[in-house]
């Protein structure tokens, strides 16, 4: 590895700090630098406004990659949410009694979602979908899960990688490591792929008499056929189970809510989190009363899941997103990123997959992705951009920023090519090739 000709040193000393003293360095995968660039991605910010992040060593960055993990569906530090949630710091985030936003928050996603009759709230997606699960077993009475998509860390979903070794590397990334969870949960969550009915049935067959719910994205990577939705509508009656909608990465993206409104799902419960905050910890269960008031019949319950930032943030989010139309704005930017790097692969003849929904987006070298892909970020990171493969659009992206990324795109691809074709890519990489599936880092 040679030596970086980046100003990254604050960053490159922490990184070694924290892998002494955390496990795995950071808390979230997809925040490792080894999913970038090790060596090179500066890991850590200390501010961060609109599309803006500044890292430990004061270099600043135009944020081009995924946005905050999909979090920050506004931008960094909206001010609008900010004083939101500043306000009711000040008037006391926590105390004996409940927060009344918590209330309004109900209101206002079933307002949204007329299906739905009723709440619950949380701080963070994998515990969302977990209390999902667990109501939809007591509603039941049922064991097993079968599911398509990312759910989260939770027992109930790496559960599926006992019963068959690799099950989830079709599902997200591969060898996720199912090492903690009880072997009795062996054959209770069952996956099947999107789209493809036949599997599907096979795996509702495989569940039996035992099914307590059906869990889904609505959307990943391209949109559901009607015959698709029709079979998941059809066996969720059929079978008297709840369908549930993991609304975690893709709602508040193309349209005012979840995804499944535009998309023909009719679910019978929905979880939220992510974009729901803007970067404050908010996550929400909502669902119909026949399945939701089984809540009551668990113990489904924390501390911190009644402070009062994580319902103003989420009130403060939904008013903006809806007032300033920021769907359109985001379908209309990711839309321009695409052609981007079409039309900029097809001009350097490199060869590239895109996929991913607008405005959640990612593209794939057809060929050593792991170091083309490396050198792509490390190269953008020294013309101010954070970027790799992933791209998820804020409102904060303004054309103006997208006209810069197309130039340093142009430029970076001009070099990288030129490098294909000597073979040299891997000797002009700084760091180390970004990682892949799951694996301990050293």
């Amino acid at each position: 590895m040679r030596k970086t000709l980046l100003n990254n040193k604050k960053s490159l000393e922490l990184q070694k700090k924290a892998l002494k003293l955390i496990p795995g360095m950071t808390q979230l995968l997809s925040k490792r630098p080894d999913r970038y660039c090790r060596g090179v991605w500066p890991t850590y910010f200390k501010e961060a406004h609109g599309i803006e992040v500044v890292d430990l060593d004061d270099n600043h960055y135009l944020d081009f990659s995924i946005g905050g993990i999909g979090a920050t569906v506004l931008g960094y530090a909206d001010p609008d949410v900010n004083k939101a949630v500043i306000d009711v710091i000040n008037q006391g985030s926590a105390s004996t009694l409940n927060p009344p936003e918590e209330v309004f928050l109900a209101e206002k996603l079933i307002e949204l979602h007329p299906w739905a009759d009723m709440a619950r709230f949380s701080r963070s997606g994998g515990e969302a979908m977990a209390i999902a699960v667990r109501i939809a077993r007591v509603a039941t009475g049922k064991n097993k899960v079968v599911f398509c998509g990312y759910h989260g860390w939770m027992d109930w979903y790496l559960a599926a990688n006992l019963g068959k070794k690799g099950a989830l590397d079709d599902q997200w990334i591969a060898g996720l490591n199912p090492n903690g969870v009880p072997k009795g949960l062996k054959g209770t969550a069952i996956p099947f792929y999107y789209n493809d009915i036949e599997n599907f049935k096979k795996a509702i067959a495989e569940a039996g008499d035992d099914l307590a719910a059906i869990v889904m994205e609505p959307i990943r990577n391209y949109e559901p056929t009607q015959e698709f939705i029709d079979a998941i509508h059809f066996t969720a009656k059929e079978k008297s189970v709840p369908l549930i909608m993991d609304e975690i990465t893709a709602a508040f993206r193309i349209c005012n809510g979840g995804a499944h409104l535009k998309l023909g799902f009719n679910p019978d419960m929905a979880v939220f989190s992510k974009a729901l905050g803007n970067g404050f910890c908010s996550s929400a269960v909502i669902g119909k009363k026949w399945v939701m008031e089984y809540a009551q019949d668990a113990f489904i319950t924390s501390t911190n899941w009644t402070e009062r930032v994580g319902s103003a943030a989420a009130l403060a989010m939904i008013d903006k997103f809806i007032k300033v139309n920021a769907a359109k704005h985001l379908l209309d930017i990711s839309d321009k990123i695409w052609k981007i790097w079409q039309n900029t692969a097809d001009k350097y003849g490199i060869k590239i997959h895109i996929g991913g929904f607008k405005p959640l987006i990612h593209f794939s070298f057809d060929e050593n992705h792991a170091v083309n892909i490396s050198y792509f970020t490390q190269e953008m990171l020294k013309k101010g951009f954070l970027a790799g493969s992933g791209f998820y659009a804020m409102y904060a992206h303004q054309h103006k920023d997208v006209e810069k990324y197309a130039q340093a795109f142009d430029e970076v691809f001009s070099r990288l090519a030129a490098l294909i074709r000597l073979g040299k890519v891997d000797e002009n990489l700084e760091g180390e090739p970004a990682a892949g599936g799951f694996e301990r880092i050293n």
